[in-house]
This record gives structure tokens, C-alpha cells and sequence, in this order.
């Protein structure tokens, strides 16, 4: 009889150790952090990895404000001295837009792609989502060309290259232009898109049939000087149906709770910081136009002024003007693109003797209006700033170039990236390097470290093809 027992008891265990094994098991499984993603869901995150890399001033990702001497720092002044290594800058740079997102966006698609559409009503929303979705990617593709020149593309994002080869900058910019045709002809505005998973335009096709026609202006306008009459086809072509207003501006909207804050917030009040003030390059250049942007751009310093550190030097945070108070708001809003950025590509390609409408002087205005406008300066604020000699197109000195650059750069603040590809295209204004800067203002990221160790037969090829692997090798766009 003990037999039995024993017998039975260790039949008992046995199951109920398996029973326990596979209890532990399902505790390896978390409920909350879902398996399979939807399309919809990667766009979104897609959208706001994007936002937050463009406009983060982290000195480890973004420097670009630094770049476009729109900021000036205090105890750190490497980055704005253009040390681009202490930090692997274009690692992360290059890490984020290609992991966050472009696999992101990459694997929406194909999501998207796979997803079974029934209706005339699903299929058009369906065609509108891969639309819109090829359009970000278009962009986002394009910030890597436009920072680092020749960049893995056919071989991006594929789990079994390791390795990536470069493809030509050229070759690739013009495989964008042709990808964003085509998504632009794909799109119904008829139809539905992404809804309530769109944060930018909210699903709205219309309003992202203007983007995406916006960024073919601008891509057209990047290209003049290389291919001039490749340019003037793209850039008429995309002319007739761009931003028409600031009501049709591409704005991220943060929220006021983390971790969905703006990364100039995060950085700036979160991590109770002071490592930036407004550079004097850009104050003093606000400050000699009587600029009406000031008061939104900047605080006043100790004094009542407005005042700003001496670029690529260390300075004193008190004694200066501050970053506005409107800007380090959390839920201060991101810009995209807007329409005073358009109305100064046209004005550009007017200048360029390019068929868009209206003149130079029509367009220049426009996009001071429109800047000014958004910043929340008032009509009378625009008439006094137009009618200066130094600003007015007809009698503000130098040449389209530097009227148009100089008034640009100031329209883009916050916008580092956008203004510094401004800046190479026109060469205005007339920025110099700080007496400590360890190189010339760069025209390009060298290549992340992760490239030359772990891929290096690729790299060595691609820093030859594009003319070294240096900070002052142009683009192949910025040839003047």
C-alpha cells in the first residue's frame, strides 16, 4: 500500500511541476507590449521620431542650431565649434532616421500593402495610406542624402545586408523625385487616409497632396545648380499646388505631458539645463532690421535688450537673452515645412528665371508675411518691416542670393537643418567660423564611426566616390 502512495504521489508532483513549467511560461508574455504592430500605428510612430530628431537639441543627435549659428553655447562649446566626434553626432544622427524611422516607415508599407482591401471605399484609403506614407519616407530619405551625400538606399533596411553598399547621391535624389510623382498621382483626395493615426494633417489627403508637391518644390529648388533643367520641369511642375497659407503648414503638435513633450522643452526646462543662449549672429542681425520676431524669438537680457552669446565661444547664461518663453513651452509645436518656406522657393525659382507665378518681389514678401504672421506679429508689424530700405527687395543690398538667403534664414529659426541646406544652396548669409572652430562650417557629416569599422570595404568606396570623407566635401547639388 505505501508503494501506491508513493507511486501516486510522484505522478502528482511530476504534473504539477509541468502544470507550474508552463504557468512560467506564460508569465515570459507580456499582455500589454502587442506582437504585431499595424501599419497605421508604425506610420504614426514613424511621424513622431521624425518630428523629434528634427527638432531635438540634444547635442548628441541635432547640432544644427548650433550649425546655422542660431544658438550659442554656454559651458560646452565643442559642438558649436563644429567637433562633430566627441559625441559620434552622425551616428546617432544616421542611427535614428534609418532605425526609427525609416524601418518604421518601411514596414508600415508593407503592412499596409498586405492588408486586404474589399471595397472601392477600403481601396482608396488603402492607395491614399501608401501614398502618404512614401511621401514621409521621400523626406526623410532626403535629409540623409542632403547630410551625409552618397547613402546605402537599395540596400537599406534589408535584414540580410549587414553590409550595405552606397548608392550614388545623384542617382538617388533623382529616384526620390521620381518616387514622389508617383505617390503624388496615387493620391485621391476623394478617399480616406490614416485618420487619428495621421498626427501631422489628421488624415486629410489634400492637405498632404500640398506637402508632398511643397517638398518636390523644394527638392526642385535644391537641384537647380546641378541640373538646372531638371529643376525648372520639377519645380513648375510642382508650383501650381503647393502651401497656400499657414493654414496649410506642416506643424507637429506636442502634447504638455511627457513623454510626448517637444524635445526643445525636454531638453531645456525638463533637464533643468543652461546650456544655450541665442548666438549674437542672428540676434545682432534681427537687432540691426528692428525685427518684430525678436520678442517671439528671444527674452530681453538683464538689461532690457536683446543680446546674444558670442558664437562658438563659451558664455555666461545670465547675461544674456534667453531662448522665448513661448518655445519652451511643452507643447510647443514642431514645424514640418511651412508656407513661408514655400513662398521663398518660389521667389528663388522666380529669380532663376523659372515659370511659378508672380515675381521675386511678390514672393519675398509673401514669405515675410507669412513668417511673421505665424510668429504672431500683426499686420503693422509687417508694413514696417517691408518698408525698411534694408529689408525692402527693391532697394535691401547684395544680390536674389543674399536678399532672399539672409531673410530665409531668419524665417527658419528653430528649423537648423532646413536653414543650413538653405544656407549651402545660396551662401547666405555670410556666416563665419568662430577663430576656435577645429574646421570650416561643415557642408556635409562625415560618415558615422559604426560605417568605417563595420562596413568599411562599402565606406572606403563611398568616401572616395563623393571626394573624401570630410566635413567640408560639398554635395553634389552645392557646386557654387
Amino acid at each position: 500500500m505505501k508503494k501506491y502512495i508513493i507511486i501516486l504521489f510522484t505522478i502528482a508532483l511530476i504534473t504539477g511541476m509541468s502544470a507550474c513549467h508552463k504557468d512560467m511560461s506564460d508569465l515570459n508574455r507580456n499582455p500589454k507590449a502587442p506582437t504585431a504592430v499595424p501599419g497605421e500605428a508604425l506610420f504614426a510612430n514613424a511621424q513622431k521620431n521624425l518630428a523629434d530628431i528634427i527638432t531635438t537639441p540634444n547635442v548628441n543627435n541635432n547640432i544644427f542650431e548650433f550649425i546655422a549659428q542660431y544658438w550659442a553655447a554656454t559651458t560646452y562649446p565643442q559642438e558649436s565649434r563644429y567637433d562633430l566626434g566627441n559625441r559620434n553626432i552622425p551616428q546617432n544622427w544616421w542611427t535614428i532616421i534609418y532605425r526609427d524611422v525609416l524601418r518604421d516607415l518601411d514596414e508600415s508599407i508593407r503592412l499596409i500593402s498586405a492588408a486586404e482591401a474589399i471595397t472601392d471605399a477600403q481601396k482608396s484609403d488603402k492607395q491614399n495610406k501608401l501614398a502618404i506614407a512614401r511621401v514621409v519616407w521621400v523626406h526623410a530619405y532626403s535629409i540623409l542624402l542632403n547630410t551625409f551625400g552618397n547613402i546605402p538606399y537599395t540596400d537599406a533596411l534589408k535584414v540580410d545586408s549587414a553590409t550595405p553598399k552606397y548608392d550614388d547621391q545623384k542617382t538617388v535624389y533623382l529616384a526620390l523625385l521620381d518616387s514622389l510623382d508617383v505617390a503624388i498621382s496615387h493620391m485621391d483626395d476623394n478617399g480616406g487616409s490614416f485618420g487619428s493615426s495621421d498626427l501631422i494633417y489628421h488624415g486629410d489627403v489634400n492637405q498632404w497632396f500640398k506637402f508632398a508637391n511643397s517638398l518636390k518644390l523644394r527638392l526642385g529648388v535644391t537641384l537647380a545648380d546641378a541640373e538646372p533643367a531638371r529643376a525648372k520641369t520639377v519645380v513648375e511642375s510642382a508650383a501650381p499646388h503647393v502651401f497656400q497659407s499657414n493654414a496649410d503648414n506642416a506643424v507637429f503638435n506636442y502634447l504638455e505631458t511627457p513623454p510626448n513633450t517637444n524635445p526643445i522643452w525636454t531638453n531645456l526646462v525638463q533637464s533643468n539645463r543652461n546650456d544655450y543662449v541665442p548666438a549674437n549672429t542672428l540676434v545682432n542681425a534681427m537687432n540691426t532690421l528692428n525685427d518684430p520676431r525678436r520678442m517671439f524669438y528671444f527674452t530681453k537680457d538683464p538689461n532690457g535688450n536683446y543680446s546674444g552669446g558670442i558664437y562658438g565661444a563659451g558664455n555666461s547664461f545670465g547675461n544674456f537673452s534667453h531662448v522665448g518663453e513661448n518655445i519652451t513651452e511643452p507643447d510647443f509645436p514642431a514645424v514640418i515645412m511651412d508656407y513661408a518656406e514655400v513662398e521663398f522657393l518660389l521667389a528663388e525659382a522666380a529669380a532663376r528665371g523659372m515659370n511659378v507665378g508672380g515675381t521675386v518681389e511678390e514672393h519675398y514678401n509673401n514669405a515675410i508675411t507669412a513668417s511673421i504672421e505665424y510668429w504672431g506679429g500683426t499686420a503693422a508689424d509687417v508694413s514696417a518691416y517691408l518698408a525698411q530700405p534694408s529689408v525692402n527687395y527693391a532697394t535691401a543690398p547684395g544680390t536674389w542670393k543674399q536678399k532672399i538667403g539672409t531673410q530665409a534664414w531668419i524665417a527658419l529659426y528653430l528649423r537648423g537643418f532646413d536653414a543650413w541646406t538653405s544656407w549651402r544652396r545660396l551662401d547666405y548669409p555670410s556666416l563665419v567660423k568662430p577663430p576656435s572652430a577645429i574646421t570650416d562650417i561643415p557642408v556635409r557629416y562625415t560618415y558615422p564611426s559604426n560605417e568605417q569599422n563595420l562596413n568599411q570595404q562599402n565606406y572606403d568606396q563611398a568616401a572616395q566616390a563623393i571626394g573624401g570623407d570630410e566635413v567640408t566635401t560639398n554635395l553634389f547639388w552645392d557646386i557654387y
